[in-house]
């Protein structure tokens, strides 16, 4: 699929210097907008090509629609090659420690110099200051930002369960980037982007933090919290099947009542209001648990659905691939796994989450094997057949 002139970011290039999660997700999102999106690898490739365990998708999620050029930087015809391609780019993405790009002269310092356009996005574990040096991890970033305390039960800290930080921080990468695009329009000058785990993951914790300043309460972690509405609860039923259900207004909660005949519960002074039910839910919970335990998950999705009331059923990702409401939007779409054992096959993938003009952001472009574009970049590049097969024979590309 190639890129409409209509996309968005049809006309903008943008070289990564990515690995991991957080800046192949940044170029992901801008590629999937339509621009031109150049993933530089080093001559093994990316590592996550061969994660085991719960990395074994990253690369196939976050490198659709880009080309990949294989390149080894310490080599001085492999550098040079990679400074060729800045050359050409409106955005340069990267995600590596401070300082590590210093030595190639592809930090943001000395390209604006070259490059006074150029839009450079730098990724990192922690926004300058006293941290900036650290290694981060989401996981590092979760436990010390209040998310892993807020995730898990009193006393035990629990990761989220999908690398949140690294995707919202390739994500606010992104929304940087067109930013800084924009303002060149008018100004003429790029400028750096940078995002950070720590921050994006102290953004998500924000809400808990304005809780604690607006009651003095320190907020409980979720699965002790305090809820806002009594009835927000996942419920075991028939079969030992589980199914979230939530009331979250007094409409809702009469709906509730009438749909499963509960009169008396109506009736009932201490749940006249959602904060009476809040303030009840010791006492209302455990009724409506037995009373709910009789049904089936299936027969109290369709009689919230049919109520207009909040609820769903407990999924696993692998589930998701079969989703009606998702299989009938478009929300996947086929790509082929670029390495491991399965290379080559055909599986389906999570597309961004928009629509645009009515259609979803789709693949143009498969997840590439490594240095699947090298040898048709090279060329654009002004490269003859000759320099090309000179500069693998000395392993400066693959």
């Amino acid at each position: 699929m190639s890129t409409p002139v209509s996309a968005p970011l049809a006309g903008i290039r943008v070289v990564e210097f990515t690995h991991m999660v957080m800046g192949p997700t940044c170029g992901m999102i801008l590629a999937d907008l339509g621009a031109d999106v150049i993933k530089v690898e080093p001559i093994d490739g990316d590592r996550t090509r061969h994660l085991l365990g719960a990395g074994a998708g990253f690369f196939p999620m976050f490198n659709r629609n880009k080309q990949s050029i294989a390149i080894d930087l310490r080599h001085p015809q492999g550098l040079d090659v990679a400074h060729k391609l800045v050359g050409t780019a409106d955005v340069v993405a990267e995600n590596f420690k401070p300082g590590a790009l210093d030595k190639y002269g592809l930090a943001y310092e000395a390209l604006r110099k070259v490059h006074p356009r150029l839009v450079y996005v730098s990724h990192k574990g922690f926004l300058p200051g006293p941290y900036e040096h650290r290694t981060a991890l989401d996981e590092v970033v979760q436990m010390m930002g209040g998310l892993a305390y807020m995730t898990g039960r009193p006393g035990d800290p629990l990761r989220a369960g999908t690398s949140v930080n690294d995707i919202m921080g390739g994500m606010f990468g992104a929304i940087g980037a067109m930013a800084a695009l924009m303002q060149r329009a008018v100004t003429g000058l790029g400028q750096e982007v940078q995002s950070a785990l720590f921050e994006n993951n102290v953004f998500l914790v924000g809400q808990h933090m304005l809780q604690y300043a607006v009651t003095g309460q320190a907020p409980a972690p979720m699965p002790d919290r305090i809820s806002s509405w009594a009835i927000y609860d996942v419920f075991t039923v028939k079969d030992g099947a589980q199914i979230f259900l939530a009331v979250v207004s007094d409409t809702q909660w009469k709906a509730f009542c009438r749909a499963f005949g509960y009169d008396d519960l109506k009736a009932d002074a201490r749940h006249a209001t959602n904060n009476d039910r809040v303030r009840a839910r010791a006492s209302l919970m455990p009724v409506l648990r037995s009373r709910l335990a009789g049904y089936s998950a299936r027969e109290l999705s369709a009689l919230f659905e049919q109520n207009g009331l909040p609820f769903a059923p407990i999924a696993k990702p692998e589930d998701l691939f079969d989703d009606p409401h998702l299989r009938a939007t478009g929300g996947l779409a086929d790509i082929r796994i670029p390495d491991g054992k399965r290379a080559g096959e055909i599986t389906q993938t999570a597309l961004t989450p928009l629509m645009m003009d009515g259609e979803r952001l789709g693949v143009r472009i498969q997840p590439p094997v490594l240095g699947e574009h090298t040898e048709q970049l090279l060329a654009s590049l002004g490269y003859e057949k000759t320099a090309i097969e000179a500069l693998r024979a000395a392993r400066a590309v693959a």
